[in-house]
């Protein structure tokens, strides 16, 4: 992949002149990365393996991904319980926190008034605060909403820690070693550890598909950390090439790409998060910014849909590319919002948004590239099956 393919991870990446660097800085410089701005951050792009083999190796073994410009912000109540915040933080968002149980962690999104995605998040309940993550390109104006969207007797505080991600079907087992206690955790646990003695929260999470861990770590202590993992032999650092690569075979959506403020979470094939009880006829329905939108798709259908792709051939179709329903003539119906080569299946993969007649599987659309017109099949999501530890 190659930069200007790493800046399209992030089409609202902020742009700077002197990027910053996340506390892992140094220890990608001695490991050979090729860094890129991405976000507002210096970034690897990927190491000397190359892209393909931490792709492979990952999906294999153990990946390390070096994630800490992400924003992470605790929500704690000044006033009340951490139910009082979790309470006020299910007003603005349409996914079920009151009923999120003390370690664990739970996918959703910010909405605006008219149904569409600000950002996706993760947010973890401890028995003190809420936990949340967001994406790095938003994070500022994420903070701003939740302190516009929040009462005052919810303290809001932006966390300067460092964020590690270990995924792939060997995670748990390189983990283990240094923390043996994470090993019983299932997916979307989340658990504060000690690791080499730092105080860290680890939740069994990520985007990749693969079963594996994130790790927030205090910024001093964070390399030490980082290094004691990839000294592991099934672990190889990853960057934001294989990244991509590996979100886009588990068909996961990239905010700036796949999903933006207009499209709704019901568009975007992402209604399965938002749990029963706020759904229409549930415990607490609606209430949430976009509700009146996002209810009525889920329960009319909305006009278009997000979908997997299987281009046939070996040329990729990447982002932007639009859609056609015919292979000559007639008009543009959908577009393209990812796209590129899938390692694990040997083949071109892509996601993009299609009028929802045009999306059961097996339909066939041509999308666009360098004026001609290429076959491809609606295929279901995940094109890699997710390996996650549910039980």
């Amino acid at each position: 992949m190659s930069s200007q393919a790493a800046g399209a991870l992030s089409p609202a990446a902020p742009s700077s002149d002197s990027p910053s660097h996340t506390p892992l800085h140094a220890l990608h410089l001695r490991r050979g990365a090729r860094m890129v701005p991405f976000a507002g951050y210096a970034m690897p792009l990927h190491y000397p393996a190359g892209l393909l083999k931490e792709h492979l190796q990952t999906r294999a073994a153990a990946g390390f991904f070096d994630v800490s410009h992400m924003g992470q912000i605790a929500l704690a109540p000044r006033s009340g319980t951490v139910e009082d915040a979790a309470r006020a933080l299910e007003a603005s968002i349409p996914i079920d926190i009151l009923g999120l149980g003390i370690g664990r962690q739970r996918y959703g999104f910010l909405t605006d008034a008219s149904g569409g995605i600000l950002d996706d998040l993760m947010v973890a309940r401890l028995a003190d605060r809420l936990h949340v993550v967001v994406n790095a390109a938003n994070k500022a104006v994420d903070l701003a909403h939740l302190r516009a969207q929040l009462p005052d007797t919810v303290e809001i505080t932006p966390l300067p820690q460092a964020l590690i991600a270990l995924q792939g079907p060997k995670a748990a087992e390189v983990l283990a070693r240094l923390a043996p206690e994470v090993e019983a955790m299932r997916f979307m646990d989340v658990r504060e550890v000690a690791i080499l003695g730092a105080p860290c929260l680890v939740s069994r999470s990520g985007y990749t598909g693969e079963d594996g861990f994130e790790i927030a770590v205090p910024e001093d202590r964070a390399e030490a950390v980082a290094e004691a993992i990839l000294a592991a032999p099934e672990v190889l650092p990853v960057g934001l090439g294989a990244r991509d690569s590996l979100r886009l075979e588990a068909g996961l959506p990239l905010h700036g790409a796949d999903i933006d403020p207009g499209t709704s979470p019901v568009e975007a094939g992402l209604a399965w998060a938002i749990s029963p009880a706020r759904r229409r006829g549930g415990a607490r329905p609606g209430g949430f910014p976009g509700a009146d939108r996002i209810l009525a798709e889920m329960a009319e259908g909305p006009a278009r849909r997000r979908v997997g792709l299987r281009p046939e051939g070996r040329a990729p179709v990447r982002a932007e590319a639009p859609l056609f329903a015919e292979e000559v003539g007639g008009a543009v119906v959908g577009r393209v919002t990812s796209g590129g080569f899938g390692p694990s299946l040997g083949a071109p993969v892509a996601m993009g948004f299609l009028p929802t007649g045009l999306t059961p599987p097996g339909t066939r659309v041509f999308a666009e590239v360098r004026g001609q017109r290429l076959a491809a099949t609606v295929t279901p999501l995940p094109f890699v099956p997710a390996g996650f530890k549910r039980g």
